[in-house]
């Protein structure tokens, strides 16, 4: 008998822009969302500028695709974990991010972070418990 994958993790690792793995991501990521595949998003290393405000791309001449993280909560995509040792590394904090929510239906739609903070130890057991993990 086949094992059922039942949660996705998509890992990303690099910076937004320099190379196509961050974008790739995204599209991945709202892809399977969008057919209701059980998605959870980690940024580790490099990868918490992926989601860092107001990002100018001008110099790189490449589009400035963050604005569309803001569309994983249409995407019931609730589950974006930010490691808090990759943030600090950076000199990043929290405040630094752009706000990313959800609507909980079940509490008359109020909206709900997405980001949730987590240490280098809590990441490692969200990777170990994810039935596929991505790396990008």
């Amino acid at each position: 008998m086949s094992e059922t994958i039942k949660s996705f993790l998509y890992l990303n690792r690099k910076a937004p822009y320099g190379t196509i793995y961050a974008w790739e991501s995204l599209e991945v990521v709202l892809i399977g969302a969008a057919f209701d595949q059980d998605v959870s998003l980690a940024f580790v290393e490099d990868g918490v500028f992926q989601l860092t405000k107001h990002q100018n791309t001008s110099a790189v001449g490449m589009k400035n695709f963050s604005p569309t993280y803001a569309a994983l909560g249409d995407y019931e995509v609730k589950k974006v974990f930010v490691e808090k040792e990759s943030l600090e590394e950076r000199g990043l904090s929290l405040d630094d991010l752009q706000p990313l929510t959800w609507e909980d239906e079940d509490e008359d739609w109020a909206e709900k972070d997405s980001i949730q903070l987590v240490t280098r130890a809590e990441m490692t057991a969200i990777m170990d418990g994810a039935d596929v993990v991505f790396s990008f």
